[in-house]
């Protein structure tokens, strides 16, 4: 079988949905080739060693990589990053030759704007293709700041909408993340039959964790890795900490992001010592960092998009076996809350978040050590890779036939 996948980001971008799919297609003894941008991600500018022209191609072992230009931007202009998606789905949608013989095409949907090219193709004659959706839109562009409410939403909706539900019908199966997230594709026109649920995995370490160690002065470590940005709220997680500091929790967060100056002054406001901010770190040191923590933070702003939305860091914390504390509410909540993997509190809600974090500091060790190894089992049945790609690469090949 001859499979093309479709994705704005790709390796040696952190694409590691994609690149595990291709790797596990081609254990399958399927022909796999990628189409995809110049990388640039989340930086916003071109990664070293790469400079854009018309088309580039390269060989990943066994994987056949066309990149196509784009325009580069992630910054926090509406129109720049709409700039940003639109190219590389137009750029990408005269790769036809490219796409040709693909017996089934794979979009990778962080925005929907990679699907144009299969879409118009199967219209004419192409490979049907399989949406992998993992983020709702309209919904998660206008419930964003890029978008003010009200008319700028209305103008998003009414031009995105007729576009998305003919990309939905066309589309021989569309996987969504989370279980609210499937069944809103299936209220927006996706048959019930080609509607599917797989849980998106984290990267996982070759080698075993560990053994959990406590902080020897008894802090409760709290450890948030992950974009810094508008939606992710942690102007409430930082005052939330600094109300909880009494309890001995101490949060560390690792990453960028386009709030991060925002949330580190409002740390030195209130002087929040226990908060500290390591920046962006490599990828292969974040297994590190989660095995020094007792809980992970996985928080969201309170917007009805997101209640089908399950953040990759609850899959990369249960990975290593680390509990979450959660203010993401709808379907990551029942998650936590029904597998017994840590705590969950209210979104934007310091004052709930400080009773869960004090919580979760109250856990002796052996209610830690019960944490932990129910989020170990957890992730090895519901979230790990191997589940994932399997059912990832049943669903394409379905499709194909």
């Amino acid at each position: 079988m001859n499979v093309l996948i479709v994705s704005q980001y790709y390796p040696p971008e952190n694409a590691a949905i994609p690149a595990a799919l291709a790797r596990a297609l081609t254990e399958r003894g399927h022909c796999v080739r990628v189409l995809t941008g110049y990388p640039n991600y989340p930086e916003g500018r071109i990664f070293e060693g790469y400079r854009q022209r018309w088309r580039a191609r390269e060989r990943h072992d066994e994987v056949d990589v066309l990149r196509v230009p784009l325009f580069i931007d992630h910054s926090q202009s509406a129109l720049r990053r709409m700039l940003n998606y639109a190219s590389f789905a137009a750029s990408a949608a005269t790769a036809r030759r490219f796409a040709a013989g693909a017996d089934v095409i794979y979009v990778y949907a962080t925005q929907m704007t990679p699907a144009l090219g299969p879409w118009l193709w199967r219209l004419t004659g192409g490979a049907p293709y399989v949406l992998h959706v993992q983020d709702l839109w309209p919904d998660s562009i206008t419930g964003s700041s890029l978008v003010s409410a009200g008319r700028g939403a209305q103008v998003i909706d009414a031009l995105l909408g007729p576009w998305l539900r003919a990309v939905y019908r066309r589309a021989a199966d569309v996987i969504g993340i989370a279980p609210t997230m499937v069944a809103t594709l299936v209220d927006r026109g996706v048959a019930q039959p080609r509607a599917h649920l797989v849980y998106n995995w984290a990267e996982e370490q070759d080698a075993a964790p560990p053994a959990y160690v406590p902080a020897a002065d008894g802090t409760t470590r709290l450890l948030y890795a992950g974009n810094v940005g508008d939606m992710q709220d942690l102007e409430t997680a930082v005052r939330a900490v600094h109300q909880a500091r009494d309890a001995g929790v101490h949060l560390t967060i690792v990453g960028d992001g386009v709030a991060l100056l925002r949330v580190r002054e409002l740390a030195e406001d209130l002087g929040a010592t226990n908060v500290a901010f390591k920046g962006r770190v490599p990828s292969d040191q974040i297994g590190e960092l989660y095995q020094q923590a007792d809980f992970a933070l996985v928080t969201l702003k309170d917007l009805p998009a997101f209640t089908g939305t399950i953040p990759s860091k609850f899959q990369a914390a249960l990975a290593s076996g680390v509990p979450v504390i959660t203010t993401v509410h709808g379907d990551l909540r029942n998650l936590v809350e029904q597998l017994g993997v840590g705590f969950t509190a209210n979104a934007e809600d310091a004052a709930s978040l400080e009773l869960a974090l004090r919580s979760a500091a109250g856990c002796d060790q052996r209610e830690r050590q019960a944490l932990r190894d129910r989020a170990r089992n957890a992730y090895s049945s519901q979230f790990s890779r191997q589940a994932g790609t399997d059912a990832i690469a049943t669903i394409i090949e379905r499709a194909a036939r």
